[in-house]
């Protein structure tokens, strides 16, 4: 980190004071978990589920969260290999992963990308998951600098990215919108 940059010293600080809230076991193991089931475990589950209860349609919109799952990974893998910034963890012995990142660099965060993109498409196929969508993504979002595994900028631009990817997916299925 360059000390004569003040956004990077502002947004360094805030990860410190971020990830001293895991000194607390209760928001630790909360932050562990939603970390833990935005590896994969909760859209898998929830494409399974969307089948189970919806049939034939229920397919469809399954497929198309996992062909926009797919072009996530491939972007921010892309970005990941191009950026190629640190995690705030390895930038600062003061910050601790409390969790072990599934790669080496910070920008952007995939949860957050996977996260934004997944929720926006299924609440478009199924707006009544918005309840439990929202909460849920903006909790990954927020572990990722708890977790001291993110910068803020990491998950903002995750969030852009996921948005617009998101959007042109929408926009690429017909019948699909976020809108009414």
């Amino acid at each position: 980190m360059d000390a004569r940059q003040p956004q990077m010293r502002r947004e360094h600080g805030w990860c410190l004071v971020a990830n001293r809230w895991c000194e607390r076991f209760s928001v630790r193991t909360y932050f562990r978990i939603v970390s833990r089931l935005g590896d994969g475990a909760a859209w898998y589950t929830l494409m399974a589920a969307i089948i189970l209860v919806e049939g034939w349609s229920g397919l469809a919109a399954s497929v198309h969260l996992a062909a926009t799952g797919s072009v996530a990974l491939f972007l921010y893998r892309r970005l990941k290999g191009w950026t190629r910034r640190a995690r705030p963890c390895n930038a600062d012995e003061r910050i601790r992963a409390w969790v072990a990142p599934l790669d080496e660099y910070s920008f952007p965060s995939g949860h957050t990308l996977h996260a934004v993109a997944f929720s926006l498409v299924a609440i478009a196929h199924y707006p009544l998951l918005a309840w439990l969508l929202v909460p849920f993504t903006l909790s990954i979002a927020a572990s990722r600098v708890v977790l001291g595994v993110h910068y803020p900028s990491d998950v903002l631009a995750a969030t852009a990215i996921g948005t617009a990817l998101a959007g042109l997916s929408l926009w690429l299925v017909p019948g699909t919108s976020l809108l009414p």
